[in-house]
């Protein structure tokens, strides 16, 4: 039997079931949002399992330390492992696959061609299914099999990098998992609208996702500037941010801020009066969005030494008194106390399973109504669930098919 839903779940994913060979983020972050939303999704490991299960140990750090990470995107699956070099356990995919409404993978369109699992051939054996491959530059061209993660398919070959580098032209090299798991997102969103056509027609297809193109998507104002005037600016450096009322800003006790007030011309009364210093409104620098721009370098040191001369919480009160649009720049240890996500859901607990420690983990970025509860079932041990769901395939064998919605 497919497990209930493992936490704020939707009916009609009960009976939608999932089958991912995914390995470290793209491919299992999406399925984790399934099984979250009530989807029965089983994860196909080698004996070896999802390298993400030791990713402290590629690190050179202690290898049996907590894995959140792993965690947060594998959360309430089943994990069945299968060597798929092997004809018997390649037969138990093919039968796992004519049961799914969905297979997801990440692994390199190579790695799935040598294993039987190219795409458009998979769909035809199953005709039914909705395949969703996420890789690292697309399923054309002669580097569709290049290896990659994240920082480089998304960050680096799309731009991203340079078009965040710091002053001195360095490249960003941004933090782990953020490309794959916003690659996730396009993912799921693009393998729903595939079942949502699966059943209204009863046919399956192929749903193609990739870093790169993800990533000049997320890039898409700048690329769309390149393209119409032949050039984009890069990032400026704080103290000469061509807004300086989008723009960073350090108070008296080390902390920081940003003001947010994209519109400068509509916000710099409230922000004056927040300073103390309405007589700014009478200075020509401040005249007017154009002013403050072609001014900026002065502005924003002057705005620097004004922001200096209090701590953050004095601050924080006055820009709320005045209606200043402002958010502050938090550590990872202040998001997760944050009250305002708190108040939303946005930490979840995930039940701790045979060793019975309830973990917190970050909870997906989506809310339902009427969906009560935000717990998940554990993490699945790996290849804890293989005999059960092994023996489903073979009690589906014997007897005739389940109807499919």
């Amino acid at each position: 039997m497919s497990p209930e839903p493992s936490g704020p779940g939707l009916s009609s994913f009960a009976g939608l079931r999932v089958v991912e060979m995914g390995v470290w983020v793209a491919a299992p972050s999406a399925a984790a949002l399934l099984a979250d939303w009530g989807a029965d999704v089983i994860k196909v490991e080698a004996p070896a399992g999802d390298p993400m299960r030791q990713v402290f140990g590629s690190l050179g750090i202690e290898s049996d330390m907590p894995n959140p990470a792993f965690a947060l995107d594998n959360r309430g699956k089943r994990s069945v492992v299968l060597n798929l070099r092997e004809d018997g356990d390649r037969r138990h995919l093919e039968d796992l696959l004519d049961t799914a409404d969905v297979f997801i993978s990440n692994l390199r369109p190579d790695s799935l061609d040598g294993l039987g699992l190219e795409p458009t051939a998979t769909v035809a054996r199953h005709p039914r299914l909705v395949y969703c491959s996420i890789s690292g530059y697309g399923l054309r061209g002669e580097e569709r099999d290049r290896p990659t993660y994240d920082i480089g398919a998304f960050w680096a070959r799309s731009g991203l990098s340079v078009q965040m580098a710091d002053s001195d032209g360095n490249p960003l090299n941004a933090r782990g998992g953020i490309g794959d798991h916003i690659t996730g997102l396009s993912a799921l969103a693009g393998l729903l609208a595939a079942v949502i056509e699966q059943r209204a027609t009863g046919r399956g297809r192929v749903v193609e996702v990739s870093l790169l193109r993800t990533g000049t998507y997320v890039l898409g104002w700048d690329l769309g500037l390149q393209m119409t005037l032949g050039k984009v600016a890069r990032a400026e450096p704080r103290d000469r941010n061509q807004a300086p009322l989008m723009n960073p800003y350090r108070a008296a006790d080390g902390r920081w801020f940003f003001f947010t007030g994209l519109e400068a011309a509509r916000h710099i009364p409230a922000v004056c009066r927040a300073l103390g210093r309405p007589e700014l409104l009478d200075d020509p620098r401040f005249a007017d969005a154009g002013a403050i721009r072609r001014h900026r370098v002065e502005v924003i040191a002057l705005l620097d030494e004004i922001v200096a001369q209090h701590p953050l919480d004095i601050w924080a009160e006055r820009f709320d008194k005045e209606g200043v649009w402002w958010a502050p720049a938090q550590t990872p240890a202040e998001v997760v106390d944050d009250l305002q996500l708190l108040a939303n859901d946005g930490i979840a607990e995930i039940d701790g399973g045979a060793a019975g420690i309830v973990q917190r983990s970050v909870n997906g970025p989506i809310t339902f109504s009427d969906v009560a509860g935000h717990r998940y079932a554990p993490v699945p041990g790996l290849g804890e669930h293989t005999d059960e769901v092994l023996a489903e395939l073979a009690d589906r064998a014997e007897g005739p098919p389940p109807a499919r919605p």
